[in-house]
């Protein structure tokens, strides 16, 4: 099964050459385009993607506005941020409305197909030297208290949770905890689930602005 991908830029040249990268992968569709926010909500009720990469700024409708509209119509869809990497409080407040991640828009082709799988199938966030730069800077401004629903992970649900929050994916987790793959995505649904966070992002988010452990 194909991943089912909005493209939105108000740069139509943009938004040409985003189509021409995804569409040559086997495994990756463009459903649509859109060149404003607006379009982009309309457009994800229409032909309900996986995948939204989702500029920042842009006319009638920007970026931010349009990832809450559509994550709060659709919890499912996972918003991808296509970003010039300026750390500034907008990106943040992406992240807090919902963003799964970050991609910069001068990443090589390989970065962003690999992005939008990665994000697709809900496994980890992209390479520390995008995503998790941006949320340590967004946490460590917006603190929050320990979350009372931490008592309720086990042992093991808290042993993945740090690792998860250290940008491992399910992969990785599994080799170093020497266990399946399919525990550990048990073990994440589950801690998600008690957390009552959306995905991965927002539980690194959590753990960030937490001080739950020890992160870089």
């Amino acid at each position: 099964m194909s991943i089912r991908t909005l493209v939105v830029d108000d740069q139509s040249m943009v938004r040409a050459g985003l189509r021409m990268l995804l569409t040559a992968e086997s495994d990756i569709e463009v459903v649509a385009e859109a060149a404003d926010g607006l379009q982009a909500v309309a457009l994800v009720r229409r032909y309900r993607p996986d995948i939204v990469l989702m500029d920042i700024r842009m006319p009638v409708l920007d970026g931010l506005e349009a990832t809450r509209r559509i994550l709060d119509h659709d919890e499912t869809v996972k918003v991808l941020i296509l970003t010039t990497f300026d750390l500034d409080d907008y990106v943040y407040q992406a992240l807090r409305a919902g963003a799964s991640g970050f991609v910069l828009k001068d990443d090589p082709p390989e970065q962003l197909i690999a992005a939008v799988r990665t994000i697709a199938a809900g496994d980890a966030l992209l390479s520390p030297s995008v995503t998790r730069k941006v949320i340590s800077h967004f946490a460590r401004h917006q603190h929050r208290p320990t979350p009372t629903a931490l008592v309720e992970l086990t042992a093991r649900e808290l042993e993945v949770f740090r690792l998860v929050a250290s940008g491992l994916s399910n992969a990785e987790i599994a080799h170093q905890l020497c266990i399946s793959d399919t525990t550990v995505k048990t073990h994440v649904t589950r801690l998600l689930q008690k957390l009552q966070v959306r995905d991965r992002a927002q539980a690194i988010v959590l753990a960030y602005q937490s001080d739950l452990f020890d992160l870089p």
